[in-house]
């Protein structure tokens, strides 16, 4: 089964491309989504990984605080989206 993990303080210039490239040295990567603003479309500095149950425990223990662009990663595992009101 796949977990998420929310990959937290990416610097602004990091792709997606950069991301799986870090969390392939683990297992195989099932997708990396950025997230961005939605108004301006720039990066808002975190996203999601999706990878095995093995792997990604694997990934976060390795990857939680270490230097990635000349920031340190906060690696975990994602939790679900909070319930929230609609914004109309």
């Amino acid at each position: 089964m796949a977990k998420s993990i929310y990959v937290g303080n990416l610097p602004w210039s990091a792709t997606e491309e950069d991301v799986r490239k870090a969390f392939s040295n683990f297992g195989e990567v099932k997708s990396v989504k950025l997230v961005e603003d939605r108004e301006t479309g720039r990066p808002r500095g975190f996203g999601f990984v999706e990878m095995d149950d093995q792997s990604a425990l694997a990934a976060i223990e390795a990857l939680d605080g270490t230097d990635f662009g000349g920031r340190n990663l906060k690696v975990n595992e994602a939790r679900p989206r909070a319930e929230r009101a609609p914004r109309w």
